[in-house]
């Protein structure tokens, strides 16, 4: 029998601990030394005890399971198939292909790559029955398993403007796509989209589950999975929490039109806090990044090359964002235990605080008309504007750090003569219907005036 190396040890509770530290902080006050409040009015207590445990979060993170995506952005489609071979080859698992208009011949894209039991994701620049059908056809034929990842709502919220279609409105093409094919899975839900624009945690949960409640009561017959495509931030632990929150709330909201509807997270770490100066620190963001996807219960991981901001698609950056993943697989053992963050205290209560708050304002929007209506008339992006402002002022006061851009800057790095990709906010005037919703990164104003500087 084994022998307990532990009961020779008296336990200790909660306030005892507490009594330690206020004794230690020398009359320091406890609460404002060693507890800091999160911008989603989370307080984070410097030690999480089974005494104040109250009951587990009951939500089922398959790690072993997770997949490894590579993205391609299908401008030449020999190179595209030449970049796939290769990419599959050196240890991807899935391919995300982004396709711009419907000239392009996804029958000679496809038909040579080996795709048998594989995930494919399809991101799309417009919406057209004829295309969706050929990849139908296709997938049956590759026994592979196709998702069109289409968010008319989500392009409606970045764009501005609805897709282009023959059809009364976009609702109405979807409805037509899932009459007209056998194979695939529709639904997408850009989660990223409001990450990368400044929402905080409980916003982008909330954000999202109301999102995909639009399509839920449009097509909940028709749905079999929706794949939410998420960008993860540099704060561990919140991360885990996050896609974890997100997985119970969808299960518990999607079982009130069929118990059959999936989630199925496609994640990518954030662009948010990535830079141009000192680029190489982006490895060690989108590394953490990909951890926190790991454990909180991605099923596929599409990893951000470290140069992703201002160079073209290359292929030692792709290899070095592959490689990554691929350590955290085969070396790190990453994908050895599933559920990994049970029993941790801290992230149990982060998922447990992260959902109420998330449900809450779920509700609330709900309450107010829903979503579709909140969008149009521009409440969510003002909402997501005032979580920017804030965080962009702590960025700016160095309150939040960005290493080599706001805290030791590299006075030396230049990167004009770098720049391949232009790496900020682009300014397209045109009519839309509604005020779009914009990605920026923290750390773009400071780059644009050292760029001036150079």
């Amino acid at each position: 029998m084994a022998t307990n190396l532990f009961d020779d040890f008296n336990p200790i509770s909660s306030k005892q601990w507490k009594q330690k530290i206020q004794f230690e902080l020398d009359g320091a006050d406890y609460n404002q030394t060693v507890i800091w409040n999160s911008p989603e009015d989370i307080q984070v207590k410097p030690f999480y005890h089974i005494d104040e445990f109250t009951k587990a979060t009951n939500v089922n993170t398959q790690a072993s399971d997770f997949k490894i995506c590579q993205n391609i952005f299908v401008f030449d489609v020999e190179k595209s198939i030449e970049r796939a071979l290769n990419t599959l080859e050196r240890g991807a698992e899935s391919l995300r292909f982004t396709i711009q208009n419907d000239k392009t011949d996804v029958q000679k894209l496809l038909e040579n790559l080996p795709l048998e039991n594989k995930i494919v994701y399809f991101n799309f620049n417009f919406i057209s029955i004829d295309f969706v059908k050929k990849l139908d056809t296709i997938s049956i034929q590759k026994k592979a398993q196709f998702y069109c990842n289409f968010d008319p709502i989500g392009q409606l919220a970045k764009d501005g403007n609805w897709f282009t279609t023959s059809e009364k409105n976009n609702f109405e093409t979807l409805d037509l796509l899932f009459k007209n094919t056998k194979n695939l899975n529709f639904l997408s839900v850009d989660l990223g989209l409001y990450q990368n624009s400044g929402a905080n945690i409980t916003q982008q949960i909330a954000y999202s589950l109301a999102h995909a409640n639009e399509y839920l009561n449009r097509f909940y017959a028709e749905t079999k999975s929706i794949v939410f495509q998420i960008s993860v931030g540099t704060n561990y632990f919140f991360e885990i929490a996050k896609l974890r929150a997100l997985r119970m709330l969808f299960d518990l909201i999607a079982k009130e039109y069929n118990p059959e509807i999936k989630c199925h997270f496609l994640v990518t770490p954030t662009k948010r806090n990535k830079t141009i100066y000192d680029y190489n620190v982006n490895m060690l963001r989108t590394t953490t990044e990909c951890m926190s996807a790991i454990l909180g219960g991605a099923d596929v991981i599409a990893n951000l090359p470290y140069d992703a901001l201002y160079h073209k698609d290359n292929e030692f950056g792709d290899r070095i964002a592959r490689n990554q993943l691929l350590i955290l697989k085969h070396e790190s053992y990453f994908d050895k235990v599933n559920n990994p963050s049970d029993g941790s205290y801290y992230i149990e209560s982060l998922t447990t605080q992260l959902a109420e708050k998330s449900l809450t304002l779920f509700k609330e929007i709900e309450a107010n008309g829903g979503f579709l209506k909140l969008l149009n008339e521009g409440t969510i992006k003002k909402k997501i504007q005032e979580s920017a402002n804030k965080e962009q002022e702590l960025f700016d006061s160095k309150k939040e750090i960005l290493l080599g851009t706001n805290k030791y800057p590299n006075k030396e790095d230049r990167m004009k003569h770098d720049l391949e990709l232009f790496p900020f906010v682009k300014i397209k005037p045109r009519k839309t219907l509604i005020t779009p919703i914009i990605e920026k990164r923290l750390a773009e104003k400071m780059e644009q005036e050292r760029l001036e500087q150079e």
